[in-house]
Protein backbone atom coordinates (compact mmCIF):
# COMPACT_ATOMS: atom_id res chain seq x y z
CA UNK A 1 0.00 0.00 0.00
CA UNK A 2 1.13 3.58 -0.87
CA UNK A 3 2.96 4.80 2.09
CA UNK A 4 1.04 8.08 1.86
CA UNK A 5 -2.12 6.65 2.87
CA UNK A 6 -0.85 5.35 5.84
CA UNK A 7 1.07 8.76 7.13
CA UNK A 8 -1.98 10.60 6.24
CA UNK A 9 -4.00 8.31 7.75
CA UNK A 10 -2.13 8.30 10.87
CA UNK A 11 -2.21 11.83 10.86
CA UNK A 12 -6.09 12.37 10.41
CA UNK A 13 -6.42 9.68 13.30
CA UNK A 14 -4.24 12.24 15.57
CA UNK A 15 -6.12 15.22 14.68
CA UNK A 16 -9.29 13.78 15.25
CA UNK A 17 -8.01 12.54 18.83
CA UNK A 18 -6.50 16.20 19.29
CA UNK A 19 -10.21 17.90 18.46
CA UNK A 20 -12.08 15.24 20.95
CA UNK A 21 -9.84 17.08 23.28
CA UNK A 22 -10.48 20.45 23.16
CA UNK A 23 -13.97 19.35 22.30
CA UNK A 24 -14.25 18.26 25.94
CA UNK A 25 -12.48 21.06 27.17
CA UNK A 26 -14.49 23.58 25.68
CA UNK A 27 -17.61 21.77 26.79
CA UNK A 28 -16.78 21.96 30.11
CA UNK A 29 -16.03 25.28 30.36
CA UNK A 30 -18.28 26.51 33.38
CA UNK A 31 -17.44 22.92 35.47
CA UNK A 32 -16.75 23.70 38.47
CA UNK A 33 -12.97 23.06 38.61
CA UNK A 34 -12.64 21.27 35.84
CA UNK A 35 -8.94 20.74 35.06
CA UNK A 36 -8.50 21.06 30.86
CA UNK A 37 -6.70 18.71 29.15
CA UNK A 38 -3.70 18.44 26.38
CA UNK A 39 -2.51 16.19 23.68
CA UNK A 40 0.89 14.72 23.60
CA UNK A 41 1.86 13.85 20.12
CA UNK A 42 4.62 11.47 19.50
CA UNK A 43 6.53 10.41 16.01
CA UNK A 44 6.25 7.00 14.34
CA UNK A 45 9.52 5.67 13.34
CA UNK A 46 10.09 2.37 11.04
CA UNK A 47 13.58 1.23 10.36
CA UNK A 48 15.13 2.12 6.82
CA UNK A 49 15.21 -0.99 4.69
CA UNK A 50 17.97 -1.67 1.93
CA UNK A 51 17.03 -3.81 -1.15
CA UNK A 52 17.28 -7.17 0.16
CA UNK A 53 14.42 -5.81 2.83
CA UNK A 54 17.07 -6.12 5.92
CA UNK A 55 16.88 -2.85 8.25
CA UNK A 56 19.86 -0.21 7.72
CA UNK A 57 20.46 2.62 9.86
CA UNK A 58 18.88 5.66 8.53
CA UNK A 59 21.67 8.71 7.03
CA UNK A 60 18.85 11.15 8.05
CA UNK A 61 16.68 10.61 10.93
CA UNK A 62 13.54 11.77 9.35
CA UNK A 63 14.01 9.06 7.18
CA UNK A 64 12.65 6.59 9.22
CA UNK A 65 9.03 8.72 9.80
CA UNK A 66 6.06 7.40 8.99
CA UNK A 67 3.90 10.15 10.86
CA UNK A 68 2.74 10.98 14.14
CA UNK A 69 0.27 9.72 16.42
CA UNK A 70 -2.14 11.30 19.68
CA UNK A 71 -0.03 9.67 22.47
CA UNK A 72 -1.84 10.61 25.78
CA UNK A 73 -4.13 12.97 26.80
CA UNK A 74 -1.61 14.60 30.22
CA UNK A 75 -4.33 16.26 32.25
CA UNK A 76 -3.23 20.35 33.45
CA UNK A 77 -3.59 20.64 36.80
CA UNK A 78 -2.86 24.83 37.28
CA UNK A 79 -5.84 26.51 39.90
CA UNK A 80 -8.80 27.54 38.06
CA UNK A 81 -9.81 31.49 38.97
CA UNK A 82 -11.87 31.75 41.93
CA UNK A 83 -15.64 33.03 41.89
CA UNK A 84 -17.86 34.30 44.99
CA UNK A 85 -21.11 33.10 45.31
CA UNK A 86 -22.31 33.76 48.97
CA UNK A 87 -23.70 30.32 49.60
CA UNK A 88 -21.85 29.20 52.66
CA UNK A 89 -22.13 25.64 51.31
CA UNK A 90 -20.17 26.34 48.33
CA UNK A 91 -16.01 25.69 49.41
CA UNK A 92 -12.59 25.85 46.68
CA UNK A 93 -9.43 25.18 47.75
CA UNK A 94 -7.36 27.94 47.18
CA UNK A 95 -3.75 25.87 46.48
CA UNK A 96 -2.70 22.13 45.59
CA UNK A 97 -4.96 19.76 47.68
CA UNK A 98 -7.65 17.99 47.46
CA UNK A 99 -10.95 17.35 49.79
CA UNK A 100 -10.72 13.10 50.39
CA UNK A 101 -14.21 11.35 49.99
CA UNK A 102 -15.78 8.17 51.38
CA UNK A 103 -16.62 6.76 47.68
CA UNK A 104 -18.55 3.47 47.32
CA UNK A 105 -17.30 0.36 48.76
CA UNK A 106 -14.80 2.40 50.91
CA UNK A 107 -12.95 3.87 47.81
CA UNK A 108 -11.24 7.01 48.45
CA UNK A 109 -11.82 9.69 45.91
CA UNK A 110 -10.62 13.28 46.09
CA UNK A 111 -12.06 16.68 44.71
CA UNK A 112 -11.32 19.85 44.44
CA UNK A 113 -14.16 21.42 46.33
CA UNK A 114 -17.80 22.82 45.12
CA UNK A 115 -21.09 22.34 47.12
CA UNK A 116 -21.91 20.72 49.83
CA UNK A 117 -24.85 19.06 51.67
CA UNK A 118 -25.72 17.79 54.50
CA UNK A 119 -27.10 13.68 53.12
CA UNK A 120 -29.71 11.41 54.49
CA UNK A 121 -27.17 10.45 57.45
CA UNK A 122 -26.59 13.45 58.41
CA UNK A 123 -23.11 14.07 57.42
CA UNK A 124 -21.41 16.93 55.17
CA UNK A 125 -21.15 15.16 52.20
CA UNK A 126 -21.12 16.45 48.48
CA UNK A 127 -23.99 17.23 46.39
CA UNK A 128 -24.54 13.81 44.85
CA UNK A 129 -24.41 12.49 48.73
CA UNK A 130 -20.90 11.00 48.73
CA UNK A 131 -19.47 11.56 52.32
CA UNK A 132 -16.65 13.30 53.25
CA UNK A 133 -14.08 11.00 54.66
CA UNK A 134 -13.69 13.58 57.48
CA UNK A 135 -16.68 12.15 58.47
CA UNK A 136 -18.37 15.67 60.02
CA UNK A 137 -22.05 14.75 61.41
CA UNK A 138 -24.13 18.04 61.19
CA UNK A 139 -27.21 17.84 64.13
CA UNK A 140 -30.53 18.64 62.52
CA UNK A 141 -30.56 21.87 64.62
CA UNK A 142 -27.64 23.45 63.17
CA UNK A 143 -27.43 26.60 61.67
CA UNK A 144 -25.31 28.95 60.12
CA UNK A 145 -22.93 26.62 58.76
CA UNK A 146 -19.18 27.93 58.57
CA UNK A 147 -15.73 26.30 57.12
CA UNK A 148 -12.64 28.18 58.72
CA UNK A 149 -9.79 28.43 55.99
CA UNK A 150 -7.92 25.87 57.91
CA UNK A 151 -11.14 23.65 57.65
CA UNK A 152 -12.18 23.47 60.74
CA UNK A 153 -16.16 22.95 60.30
CA UNK A 154 -18.52 24.92 63.09
CA UNK A 155 -21.86 25.58 63.27
CA UNK A 156 -24.65 27.40 65.95
CA UNK A 157 -25.95 24.68 67.94
CA UNK A 158 -28.71 25.57 70.65
CA UNK A 159 -27.85 29.21 70.38
CA UNK A 160 -23.95 28.59 70.76
CA UNK A 161 -21.30 28.17 68.68
CA UNK A 162 -20.16 24.10 68.39
CA UNK A 163 -17.31 22.52 66.71
CA UNK A 164 -18.07 19.67 64.60
CA UNK A 165 -14.91 18.41 63.07
CA UNK A 166 -11.80 19.54 60.68
CA UNK A 167 -11.54 19.10 56.97
CA UNK A 168 -7.92 17.62 56.23
CA UNK A 169 -6.47 18.23 52.85
CA UNK A 170 -4.52 15.37 50.84
CA UNK A 171 -1.31 15.96 48.78
CA UNK A 172 -0.76 13.55 45.49
CA UNK A 173 3.09 14.02 44.39
CA UNK A 174 2.18 13.05 41.08
CA UNK A 175 -1.91 14.42 40.24
CA UNK A 176 -1.20 12.41 36.77
CA UNK A 177 -1.81 9.26 37.84
CA UNK A 178 -5.07 9.82 39.03
CA UNK A 179 -7.59 8.22 37.51
CA UNK A 180 -10.55 10.72 36.28
CA UNK A 181 -14.04 8.97 37.95
CA UNK A 182 -16.44 11.82 36.43
CA UNK A 183 -18.54 14.30 38.45
CA UNK A 184 -15.26 16.12 39.24
CA UNK A 185 -14.02 13.13 41.34
CA UNK A 186 -10.60 11.37 41.04
CA UNK A 187 -9.55 7.96 42.26
CA UNK A 188 -6.27 7.21 43.10
CA UNK A 189 -4.49 4.46 41.55
CA UNK A 190 -1.40 1.54 43.25
CA UNK A 191 1.42 4.13 42.53
CA UNK A 192 -0.01 7.06 43.94
CA UNK A 193 1.64 9.10 47.03
CA UNK A 194 -1.30 10.88 48.99
CA UNK A 195 -0.45 12.47 51.89
CA UNK A 196 -3.00 14.03 54.43
CA UNK A 197 -1.70 17.60 55.84
CA UNK A 198 -3.99 20.81 57.87
CA UNK A 199 -4.85 23.25 55.05
CA UNK A 200 -2.07 25.24 54.53
CA UNK A 201 0.87 23.17 55.12
CA UNK A 202 3.10 21.96 52.16
CA UNK A 203 1.35 23.79 49.56
CA UNK A 204 -2.13 22.72 49.97
CA UNK A 205 -4.09 25.60 50.20
CA UNK A 206 -6.72 27.61 52.53
CA UNK A 207 -10.25 26.47 52.27
CA UNK A 208 -12.64 29.65 50.87
CA UNK A 209 -16.03 29.33 51.91
CA UNK A 210 -18.96 30.58 49.41
CA UNK A 211 -16.32 30.52 46.86
CA UNK A 212 -16.69 28.02 43.74
CA UNK A 213 -13.29 26.99 41.56
CA UNK A 214 -13.64 27.59 38.20
CA UNK A 215 -12.55 25.21 35.08
CA UNK A 216 -9.05 26.40 34.21
CA UNK A 217 -10.29 26.81 30.24
CA UNK A 218 -9.29 29.37 28.48
CA UNK A 219 -11.77 29.78 25.27
CA UNK A 220 -9.08 31.68 23.30
CA UNK A 221 -6.76 28.84 24.25
CA UNK A 222 -8.91 25.96 22.75
CA UNK A 223 -10.06 28.01 19.79
CA UNK A 224 -6.37 28.66 18.75
CA UNK A 225 -6.38 24.55 19.04
CA UNK A 226 -8.95 24.38 16.63
CA UNK A 227 -7.76 25.89 14.42
CA UNK A 228 -4.30 23.92 14.73
CA UNK A 229 -5.85 21.09 14.37
CA UNK A 230 -7.97 22.19 11.30
CA UNK A 231 -4.93 23.03 9.47
CA UNK A 232 -3.34 19.68 10.39
CA UNK A 233 -5.86 17.73 9.44
CA UNK A 234 -6.22 19.30 5.78
CA UNK A 235 -2.94 18.81 5.25
CA UNK A 236 -3.08 15.35 6.41
CA UNK A 237 -5.92 14.88 3.84
CA UNK A 238 -4.06 16.37 1.57
CA UNK A 239 -1.48 13.72 1.64
CA UNK A 240 -3.84 11.27 1.58
CA UNK A 241 -5.43 12.70 -1.65
CA UNK A 242 -1.75 13.17 -3.40
CA UNK A 243 -1.58 9.12 -2.27
CA UNK A 244 -4.65 8.62 -4.38
CA UNK A 245 -3.36 10.85 -7.06
CA UNK A 246 -0.52 9.01 -7.43
CA UNK A 247 -2.31 5.34 -7.62
CA UNK A 248 -4.32 6.74 -10.17
CA UNK A 249 -1.66 7.74 -12.69
CA UNK A 250 0.25 4.49 -11.92
CA UNK A 251 -2.77 2.41 -12.78
CA UNK A 252 -3.30 4.16 -15.44
CA UNK A 253 0.11 3.07 -16.72
CA UNK A 254 -0.87 0.17 -16.67
CA UNK A 255 -3.12 0.38 -19.75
Amino acid sequence: MNGAFYIGAVGLDAQQRALDVVANNIANLNTTAFKRSAVQFSDLVAPVRDGADQPMAAPDPIAGLTGAVADTATRIWTMGPLRQTGQPLDVAINGDGFIELLGPAGRSLLWRGGTLEVNSDGALATSDGTPLRAAISVPQSATSLTIAQDGTVSAMVGGTSQKLGQIELAMVKSPDELVDDGNGYYETTDSSSVTSVQAGQDGSGLFVQGSLESSNVQLSDEMTSLLLIQRAYAANAEVVQAGDQLMSIVNGLRH
